[in-house]
């Protein structure tokens, strides 16, 4: 199984990024899925995630900001990123929870500058 993160890069504050996780040897289904991120010196958070009852929740730092959503038929989670803050700075992991089991994607860093 793995989850392969992609889509961070370096952008300016106000830009735009949209973040991809695909799914090999799994699939996301209608699991619960998310993703995280983890700044520099800090714990990793969780930004957005979909329940297994298909509801979305969001950070506080990011609601109206951010949007999570997921492609059965390419098995592919994403997050699209707007209005980017330098805080928003960060590995972000996606991740896969499926029955007892949890996976977690490689992570891709996004730097927004000021």
């Amino acid at each position: 199984v793995q989850l392969q993160a992609s889509g961070g890069g370096l952008v300016q504050a106000g830009g735009s990024l949209r973040l991809s996780c695909a799914a090999s040897g799994t699939t996301f289904g209608y699991n619960a899925v998310g993703w995280y991120r983890q700044a520099p010196g800090k714990q990793r958070e969780v930004v957005a995630r979909i329940s297994s009852d298909r509801t979305s929740n969001y950070a506080d730092a990011v609601k109206g900001r951010f949007t999570i959503s997921r492609d059965i038929r390419k098995n592919t989670l994403y997050l699209q990123m707007n209005s980017l803050k330098p805080e928003d700075t960060a590995i972000y992991y996606c991740n896969l929870v499926k029955t007892i089991k949890e996976y977690w994607g490689q992570g891709t860093l996004v730097t927004v500058s000021s």
